[in-house]
């Protein structure tokens, strides 16, 4: 759980900087995205792929670049 205590003479936005960056690194915004609703697992399998999919070929691209 992401927690942080404001200082004595910090300011409120400072604090929610802070709160939203820890938030960002922990990955729970991207948790909950993930588990908003129930997924099958053929559906996961065939984004996996789909997203191995695009990545080869943007890397291919930029090889094809160099």
């Amino acid at each position: 759980m992401a927690e942080v205590i404001v200082g004595k003479n910090e300011s409120l936005d400072n604090a929610l900087k802070r709160f939203k960056r820890l938030v960002q690194k922990e990955g729970i915004l991207s948790e909950i995205k993930k588990r908003d609703h129930y997924e099958k697992p053929s559906e996961k399998r065939k984004k996996r792929v789909r997203a191995a999919i695009i990545r080869q070929q943007k890397n291919s691209g930029r090889r094809r670049d160099e």
